[in-house]
């Protein structure tokens, strides 16, 4: 038995989902329960949980932990677990993969399963709590506390139009409430200098509230609000980790009656895929760089992991004082340790602080190293530092691991809803790219199936790299085309040295972008019927229009039409074919998209009831906008 040392079942729904049926699967049932975690500070492999000594223990000496777990499972499984790692808190599977409604995380009606491709082939579902700060009602783990424990924590914010004052929580309680003891500054810009204006004040409200009066002129609502002070009584949230690793053993192994997905003494479970998206999917990097996917008999938790838009990035959890929630974007949160070496799999040397490590590192010592099917949107490169996971940190090629296959959707934004067409948004400079990544993660969800069951090479990896050219620097990298407003912005990598009461920059990673085909859709990736057949340029970044000038609007793309003539083409200088020269008839671009579509479900790129949806939607001019 894995370090479970009890699980309570909370309550037991059957049938599920409105009763729905899932073909020859059945109907489904979920089962809620909360599993308590016994850790010895002892065992080398949680030697690396950051103040895991300092811990209470209990009569055992061991540290506790206890877990919120929810899992849905159809009649007749197929003996796959599929651990949901939590985002925030939220069950987030069944909105990408399924293209169910956002709130489908309640798991009550017929169409929370949405498509129910994966009740459909059988999976059982996990999720597991490992997030100890997460709004109330959502799956969270309640971790131990270490009291009296005091040190400097920084929040930063972005208020944009909320009222003057206004208030704004910490992450961590203020151990002394004397405004003397604590500091406020803003700057409209990351790199600006911190400045503190006579006008602007704040107080505490309690030890985790604070109200702020912002200056009456020279910020807008953009503006980086910085706040440091002394934080005490911090959790282990290391631990979280360790909860993912046991509680997914315990499902996996334990045949006794509290293991609610054993029967007859079996669980049936013969394979284990970690899957998680953006936060989540940073979180399965970090729990397997930390050497988190080997169980005490040194076989591996996970025998696969799909991290979903993460990019190069880790997450700030195993640390005092962590914020597991904060992600650098192209304005806020960029001195938050999440973009730091090592980015990729392969093990490799870091050209900054001179370290040798690799996401593979600990795992090649236990021999527990998963196969991985990582998955990106194109906006990863841009906002989430994706060129790092296929160089090294002086921008050279890197081979991918034999295990590992890289992923990117071409022209897709980090998250575009099911309904996603074509739309603007006020503070960007672009109608927003509707391109989804949803189709993509079906096809290659398949394949590892496939992989693991049968052993079945997946589809080969389709990422921009320097090897072949399709990963470029960004001077010069876009065609002139009217309209598209490319300036080279992106996030950079960045070695952040932690520091009171403020980190510091030590050095950057080279900045590599994709490179562009003539019509300003990038050459490597997945190209989806909408960039095979296109009707746009379609970018997976967009620039701001007011706030936060000369930033990328964050986790957008954007939509550049082609001219619609041939005579606004030459009038325009637009060196993109027009639409009318491209597709002279409706049936000729619907002739395009089908073509393209068989051509990934060829390649097991698509399912082809997703290439039967994108050639009904082309016939009836939805596909692209």
């Amino acid at each position: 038995m894995a370090e479970v040392t009890r699980f309570e079942t909370l309550s037991v729904q059957r049938p599920a989902l409105e009763g729905r049926h899932f073909g020859e699967r059945g109907t489904a049932e979920i089962v809620t329960g909360r599993a308590t975690i016994a850790v010895d500070p002892a065992d080398p492999r949680n030697a690396i949980i950051a103040d895991l000594a300092l811990a209470p223990r209990n009569v055992e000496g061991r540290v506790e932990a206890v877990a919120d777990v929810v899992l849905l499972r159809p009649e007749q499984p197929n003996g796959i677990l599929l651990v949901d790692i939590p985002n925030r808190g939220r069950k987030v599977v069944t909105a990408l993969v399924e293209d169910a409604p956002e709130s489908s995380g309640r798991l009550e009606r017929a169409e929370d399963a949405g498509r129910g491709l994966l009740l459909a082939r059988g999976y059982t579902l996990a999720w597991i709590g490992w997030q100890g700060d997460v709004a109330p009602g959502s799956l969270g783990i309640k971790l131990p506390v270490l009291a009296g424990i005091t040190g400097p924590s920084r929040e930063e914010w972005v208020f944009g139009d909320a009222a003057d004052p206004v208030e704004a929580g910490l992450s961590w309680p203020a151990a002394d409430l004397d405004p003397a003891k604590a500091r406020l500054t803003v700057r409209a810009r990351a790199e600006d200098e911190r400045l503190n204006p006579p006008d602007m004040r704040f107080c505490f409200l309690d030890s985790r509230r604070i109200a702020i009066t912002r200056p009456a002129a020279g910020f807008d609502g953009s503006a980086l609000y910085e706040f440091t002070y002394t934080a005490r009584d911090p959790t282990v949230a290391g631990l979280g980790f360790a909860a993912i690793r046991d509680v997914a053993l315990f499902l996996r192994s334990e045949t006794g009656p509290s293991n609610p997905l054993a029967t007859g003494g079996r669980t049936g479970i013969e394979h284990v895929i970690g899957f998680g998206i953006s936060q989540s999917g940073r979180v399965l990097r970090d729990f397997l760089h930390l050497g988190f996917n080997a169980d005490a008999a040194g076989r591996p938790v996970f025998d696969a992991l799909m991290p979903v838009i993460a990019g190069s990035r880790r997450s700030f959890t195993n640390a005092r004082f962590a914020q597991a929630g904060r992600a650098p974007g192209p304005h806020r949160d960029r001195l938050y340790p999440v973009d730091q070496f090592p980015f990729t799999y392969a093990v490799t040397d870091d050209a900054v602080s001179g370290r040798r490590d690799g996401l593979f590192l600990r795992c090649r010592e236990t021999g527990t190293c998963p196969r991985v099917m990582q998955v990106e949107s194109e906006y990863e490169l841009w906002g989430s530092l994706g060129g790092l996971l296929t160089t090294d940190t002086t921008g050279r090629h890197l081979d991918l691991p034999p295990e590992v296959r890289a992923y990117m959707v071409t022209g897709a934004p980090h998250y575009a809803s099911r309904d996603a067409r074509t739309r603007a948004d006020p503070n960007c400079a672009l109608p927003l790219s509707p391109v989804r990544i949803a189709a993509s993660v079906r096809a290659l969800l398949v394949a590892l199936e496939a992989w693991l069951r049968e052993g079945v090479e997946p589809p080969a990896s389709r990422y921009p790299m320097r090897s072949d050219g399709t990963l470029a620097e960004p001077e010069g990298l876009y065609p002139p085309i009217p309209g598209l407003p490319f300036a080279g912005l992106a996030n950079r990598a960045r070695w952040i040295e932690p520091g009171a009461p403020l980190p510091s920059v030590r050095g950057s990673y080279p900045l590599l972008l994709p490179r562009p085909d003539p019509d300003g859709n990038a050459l490597a990736g997945i190209r989806l019927p909408l960039i095979a057949a296109p009707r746009a340029t379609y970018t997976a970044w967009n620039p701001t229009r007011g706030l936060a000038s000369a930033t990328l609007c964050e986790q957008q793309g954007g939509v550049l039409a082609f001219p619609a003539t041939e005579a606004e083409r030459r009038a325009s200088g637009d060196p993109r074919r027009s639409l009318e020269a491209r597709y002279p008839t409706p049936g000729d671009y619907v002739a395009a998209v089908r073509e393209a579509a068989e051509r990934l479900v060829a390649e097991r790129l698509l399912l082809p009831e997703d290439a039967a949806e994108m050639v009904a939607e082309a016939a009836q001019g939805r596909l692209a906008r």
